[in-house]
């Protein structure tokens, strides 16, 4: 049996034990899509990030990225634990690295290179990222009825709107259905009937299911979301990067941002009891959205050896 390192990290947090969990297997070669599959079932997380050495040397590594059910081309906390965690080994082993007070490197991954900068802290444990989203936000046309969604969700149909905004299907990989709600105690109260999942979303390629409110807790642009993505093999998500990206083309249709760069903090996993903050940055120009970031810390919980393969 081969011996290959792994770590885990809670991701979006500075906590361990809250944020997203994310487990990262280092010395993925040799390992085919099938036996990537099986290992992310065992982790049983939300993902499970396999690292390879980069098809181009000038980048620092290339990832596959599994749910418990299947591959993703993208996905946001994967890329933020991943690129903290090799920053911290890069750090740990070549001294001059230690010196800089950040790093930047890219990442392969299926969606094309994403580029990631990091500030790893002094204590080797944990670190802060933030990568520019490899392709903007597209909008994915009309979802179901607010009366359906509302359904799916135990919720009644008045409780879903704010402001201008209405249910929206977006994405920047994977796809997303934003469903923005009028409280945040209505986001709390929101349960997902699977068996309405499915007459909303046949399909294994079926959108996961995005709830969003306006947090008045929060400074400026602030919100606070919810994630479900049964079909992923992830019920409820405590944050979700790849959604945050993907919320920047939200944003851009139902709010007036207006020109220059907006910070936006979304808030996740409260409601399970693992708090976390995504940052997204957005740049607006001549009325477009020209750029977009996504930004969190990550801290290294546990390390180890799979003995497989």
């Amino acid at each position: 049996m081969t011996e290959r390192r792994f770590a885990t990290l809670d991701v979006f947090t500075r906590t361990p034990l809250a944020g997203n969990p994310l487990a990262v297997v280092l010395d993925a070669e040799g390992l085919d899509a099938e036996a990537m599959q099986a290992i992310a079932r065992e982790f049983n997380l939300s993902e499970t990030v396999f690292v390879l050495p980069p098809a181009e040397p000038r980048h620092r590594a290339a990832l596959r990225i599994f749910t418990p059910v299947r591959e993703l081309p993208f996905a946001g906390h994967p890329t933020v634990g991943t690129a903290v965690l090799l920053a911290l080994r890069d750090r740990a082993e070549r001294p001059a690295a230690a010196l800089a007070d950040a790093t930047a490197f890219g990442l392969e991954e299926g969606i094309g290179i994403v580029s990631c900068a990091v500030e790893a802290e002094e204590n080797g444990q944990a670190g802060r990222a933030r990568f520019k989203l490899p392709i903007l936000p597209v909008y994915l046309g009309e979802t179901a009825s607010t009366e359906r969604l509302a359904r799916a969700l135990g919720l009644k149909t008045s409780e879903i709107g704010f402001n201008r905004h209405q249910p929206s299907r977006h994405g920047a990989g994977p796809s997303f259905t934003f469903v923005p709600l009028a409280s945040l105690e209505a986001l709390s109260r929101a349960r997902l009937d699977t068996a309405q999942f499915e007459r909303l979303f046949p399909g294994a390629q079926a959108d996961a299911l995005y709830l969003y409110a306006a947090d008045p807790e929060g400074i400026g642009q602030s919100y606070q979301a919810r994630m479900f993505a049964p079909h992923l093999g992830v019920a409820e998500d405590p944050a979700t990067g790849s959604a945050a990206a993907a919320f920047a083309g939200v944003l851009m249709q139902f709010e007036p941002l207006g020109e220059g760069t907006h910070d936006v903090a979304i808030r996740q996993g409260v409601a399970m009891g693992r708090p976390s903050l995504i940052d997204l940055q957005v740049v607006i120009a001549e009325g477009a959205l020209r750029s977009a970031e996504i930004g969190g810390h990550a801290v290294v919980v546990s390390e180890g050896v799979l003995r497989v393969g």
